[in-house]
């Protein structure tokens, strides 16, 4: 292999790795989760760490008999995005 052409072949490896390193680091910035497999893309908010309400733990407990987590606002007003790539198999029998 020429220098000409080792050059150019680890140039088109470096775009995709800096494209991707670009878009992870929006993603933190951001605070969202990107999540992928092979049925779906899915991207979600996750708390803010410098929220003054939660501190970052995503919410707050309610009190009383039967305390219910009630989630803060810095993610769950924030809105989820999926992209469904292949069809989830069925099941051929029921899972009980």
């Amino acid at each position: 292999m020429t220098a000409r052409r080792l050059r150019a072949a680890l140039l088109l490896a470096a775009v995709p790795l800096a494209a991707v390193a670009a878009a992870a680091a929006a993603l933190k910035a951001s605070h969202l989760k990107l999540t992928a497999n092979r049925y779906r893309i899915e991207i979600t908010a996750q708390p803010r760490p410098g929220c003054p309400h939660c501190r970052g733990e995503g919410g707050w407990w309610t009190g009383g008999a039967f305390p219910e987590m009630e989630a803060c606002g810095c993610w769950s007003d924030r809105r989820e995005l999926r992209i469904r790539l292949l069809p989830v198999p069925g099941w051929d029998e029921p899972p009980f």
